[in-house]
């Protein structure tokens, strides 16, 4: 199949994560794949795509192509989301003291609250906080004691691998939760219908209910206090991390474009 992904700018997002690990995907099972956008020349991933930047959507010229995916908000990029193999390494994980409590995304503001929340009740942990921007001047700085700003792709995955626990509020459509699952963190989510998207039972996860700051900073104090069940969150974790490998991804993504 010859495929083109119109993206309107490479500036990092979940959605471009996902247009560029299905890109490389559908290209190593001998697809021919492009990815037009009116963005500057990516820098933040490597990519096996042939970019062509443009203007204007419309000086591009898609006779050639068998399957356009218009945006980078396409539905496609929700149903099948690939984690990038470098998340699912996880030998020789040895837990932090203080645990490394990992909050990612744009809608964070629960997230500080919950870590506020725990440590109110004595919770000792180092919050680290990625973003793909500067933090606004919302954000509690002085809580943090890491803050990230536009990682590359093998930077977060280096840095995931350090933490322990990831905290994620509500989140229409996010890869932090599915590449902290794969990498072996146990993880507090909101329980948006996202979240609870990954598979039955619900067991992969602590669940909080959406916009509850103090129900999400419960269900992290009993993370941080319980060791058995970061581990059986983790065992399960894997089991469920499997539906996100390229390969799997790949195979229902053909038979999708095929159809």
């Amino acid at each position: 199949m010859n495929l083109v992904y119109l993206i309107e700018d490479t500036a990092q997002s979940d959605g471009v994560r996902v247009v560029l690990a299905q890109s490389d995907a559908l290209i190593a099972r001998g697809h021919r794949v492009r990815i037009v956008t009116k963005g500057l020349p990516l820098t933040w991933r490597r990519s096996s795509a042939e970019w062509i930047y443009v203007d204007d959507f419309h000086e591009y010229d898609t006779s050639e192509d068998d399957i356009v995916v218009p945006s980078s908000d396409s539905p496609v990029l929700r149903e099948y989301p690939i984690v990038d193999d470098e998340f699912f390494h996880t030998r020789g994980r040895r837990e932090n003291d203080p645990p490394r409590v990992l909050l990612c995304g744009n809608e964070v503001s629960d997230g500080y609250s919950a870590v506020a929340h725990a440590r109110w009740f004595h919770q000792k942990l180092e919050l680290v906080r990625v973003s793909a921007w500067a933090p606004s001047r919302e954000e509690p700085l002085d809580t943090v004691q890491e803050f990230h700003v536009a990682l590359t792709s093998d930077e977060l995955s280096r840095l995931v691998h350090s933490c322990d626990i990831l905290i994620a509020p509500d989140e229409a459509f996010s890869l932090s939760a599915p590449q902290a699952i794969a990498a072996g963190l146990a993880c507090a989510l909101s329980s948006t219908p996202w979240h609870r998207s990954f598979d039955e039972p619900n067991d992969y996860a602590l669940f909080a209910p959406e916009g509850n700051a103090v129900e999400l900073g419960e269900r992290l104090i009993e993370l941080l206090g319980d060791d058995d069940l970061r581990n059986r969150l983790r065992t399960r974790g894997k089991e469920v991390a499997e539906q996100w490998r390229s390969e799997a991804v790949t195979t229902e993504l053909e038979r999708f474009f095929n159809q």
